[in-house]
């Protein structure tokens, strides 16, 4: 029997920040993972570049069936906290759009420093660590794993979702808090690209490649950013993002011409170059495939602008500032940045992390039913869950 105050479960993002705030209380710590190398999921991040947290990180930039629920962690270990730690691990970052934030180097600059805290706390970490089962009994824990049997005060959960299998996402953490009695909420791919129905895909079939700028509406949630066409549908940050707040049967609402309006310029065409076809004018906003494509899918007359009647303009106006898409679904777990839903956060203490109904239970990170925006913020509940567990377990 190894015996330790704190086990945490999970050598991620939250699991491996936990643990060196739990080491650093002087408690002895040990972090079980059943990968081969920890912070898989943070070295594939941000094109391997770790987009690790945001400027402008804060409640409103998370979902949740409680909006208020990480609130408390987010305001007691902010992203200027975690900014203040990589500036004093010497490590380069810089600004890339909105706020977000990326390692000059490499994502591996992230994970040493994890490693780096784990090691001064003294919280040890053991990789390749099957775990069968988990029973508690007279306020203990017992953790059977493939390298033995653990037994502790304090167990954290810290397993992630179910995005991104390929790199050993399971439904562990889930099991683990069904097992005790919580609720589990339904959970479902976030931050993700979208699948399109084949007549779309078969009208939109060539422009995979080309990315716009974009305001994408679902559910009167708006992102703008940029909107990309793949070979199986849209991706790109707007697409991912609104995908968070998208639900089988729902339309997107995209809106392509954010800051130029058609009604404007083919007004002014017809004035000006009114003997120049529709396509040519168009072009002049759009990558030319997208526009032949366009012309086809919404049967555009493509003369010369100055033959186009009011009402048709109108009509060109408005399908590009509000194309409505009705997705086929989205490619899913496989794809996806993150996972929606999971432990509900009712029974949890927003302080400290821990179940209600179980003392010396917590639950951290993603797969608590906390699920940020693209950009930086799912790392950075990472940092303020794995903290406020940190200070208590």
């Amino acid at each position: 029997m190894i015996q330790k105050d704190v086990v945490v479960i999970g050598a991620g993002a939250a699991g491996l920040f936990c643990a060196a705030q739990a080491g650093k209380r002087g408690r002895s710590v040990e972090v079980l993972d059943h990968g081969k190398k920890v912070g898989r999921k943070i070295l594939m991040s941000g094109g391997g570049r770790c987009n690790f947290t945001n400027m402008y990180a804060g409640p409103e930039n998370f979902i949740s069936n409680n909006p208020h629920f990480c609130k408390s962690a987010l305001s007691r270990y902010t992203q200027w906290d975690f900014i203040s730690l990589v500036a004093e691990h010497g490590i380069a970052y810089h600004e890339k759009t909105l706020g977000q934030l990326f390692c000059d180097n490499s994502a591996s600059d992230i994970v040493n420093l994890l490693t780096t805290e784990c090691n001064k706390a003294g919280a040890t970490i053991k990789t390749r660590c099957e775990i069968s089962h988990v029973e508690k009994e007279n306020h203990l824990f017992t953790v059977h794993t493939s390298l033995g049997v653990y037994q502790c005060e304090s167990l954290v959960i810290a397993t992630g979702g179910l995005s991104m299998p390929k790199i050993g996402a399971t439904p562990f953490g889930y099991q683990i808090a069904e097992q005790f009695g919580l609720t589990v909420l339904p959970t479902r791919a976030g931050l993700v690209p979208f699948t399109l129905h084949e007549d779309d895909k078969k009208a939109l079939d060539g422009l995979s490649g080309i990315a716009i700028d974009t305001s994408a509406t679902c559910n009167d949630t708006a992102f703008r950013e940029a909107m990309l066409f793949t070979h199986r549908g849209l991706s790109g940050p707007s697409m991912l993002q609104v995908s968070s707040y998208w639900e089988p049967g729902d339309v997107l609402h995209i809106d392509m011409q954010p800051t130029e309006s058609a009604a404007t310029y083919l007004t002014e065409a017809q004035q000006t170059t009114p003997d120049v076809q529709l396509s040519t004018v168009l072009a002049k906003y759009y990558p030319k495939r997208l526009v032949q494509a366009f012309i086809q899918l919404h049967q555009w007359r493509n003369e010369p602008v100055k033959r186009l009647t009011p009402a048709e303009i109108a009509t060109i106006d408005e399908q590009l500032s509000d194309w409505q898409v009705k997705p086929n679904g989205t490619e899913g777990y496989r794809t996806a940045e993150v996972t929606l839903g999971g432990v509900d956060t009712d029974e949890l203490s927003s302080k400290t992390m821990m179940s209600k109904k179980q003392e010396g239970l917590f639950f951290i990170g993603e797969v608590v039913d906390v699920t940020g925006w693209l950009g930086g913020y799912n790392f950075q509940w990472a940092w303020s869950s794995g903290w406020a567990a940190g200070q208590f377990v």
